[in-house]
């Protein structure tokens, strides 16, 4: 299972998460925008005992790179928008859909959190119920209340009579290479408005998340993407190969 920290603020809220998440038995961290400070000696402070998870954080150029290999992505939000999990609600369902696949958490910036189209890039929303009064988390504390419920679900599964695992499902860098593709097709045959492709892709792309698609299936989806694409082409008179 991978953290995701997408655009970080501050290094001591880094160094705090990496503590959070060795105390729930999670290793893997990925950073979108490493803050600086993260190698000084108070960031090292604040991670003691995780310095491991602090030293083999890998950085990454995009949440979509991040979460290329990953076949579920949770994203957290910090507004209780409409269909929005609790912590809990993910830990309980996070291993039927991710099929035995790789998980990732994501979390946002301290203060803005992610954005609309960071948030399309994750197959659910995650929201903390926290009092009205005082509503927000900090980075670290966000990050220990999922790992805990995700470490719960871990610690109580294993029972005998659980179903045979399905097949897995394809990472999601595969499923968004297939959406661009497709949109290549339907651009070509006039199906998409050229200046805005994305309304319409927004919403296959939440059905294809919805869907899981296996590797198997994607593979099928690009194929009939670029059979769509020969078809717009020949039909406008242009070259039929590529």
């Amino acid at each position: 299972m991978d953290v995701v920290l997408v655009r970080p603020a501050r290094a001591a809220n880094v160094a705090a998460a990496c503590r959070a998440m060795k105390n729930m038995g999670l290793g893997r961290l990925r950073i979108v925008g490493r803050p600086p400070g993260l190698d000084e000696e108070d960031a090292r402070r604040l991670a003691y005992g995780a310095w491991d998870v602090l030293d083999s954080a890998l950085g990454e150029s995009s949440l979509g790179d991040a979460v290329a290999d990953r076949t579920f992505v949770a994203g957290t939000t910090g507004r209780p928008v409409p269909g929005a999990w609790t912590p809990r609600r993910l830990a309980e369902e996070a291993a039927v859909r991710s099929r035995g696949g790789g998980v990732a958490l994501v979390f946002g910036p301290e203060s803005s959190g992610l954005t609309n189209r960071e948030l399309a890039l994750c197959h659910v929303r995650v929201h903390v119920p926290t009092s009205r009064e005082h509503p927000s988390l900090n980075l670290a504390q966000a990050v220990l209340i999922l790992s805990y419920e995700m470490r719960l679900a871990a610690l109580a599964g294993g029972r005998d009579g659980q179903p045979a695992p399905e097949p897995a499902p394809a990472p999601a860098g595969e499923v968004e290479e297939a959406l661009q593709e497709l949109q290549a097709g339907l651009l070509a045959i006039g199906y998409l408005n050229p200046a805005n492709p994305e309304a319409v892709l927004a919403e296959l792309r939440g059905l294809a998340q919805r869907a899981a698609p296996t590797s198997r299936e994607v593979s099928l989806l690009r194929g009939l993407a670029r059979q769509v694409s020969w078809a717009g082409r020949r039909a406008r008179g242009g070259p039929a190969i590529g």
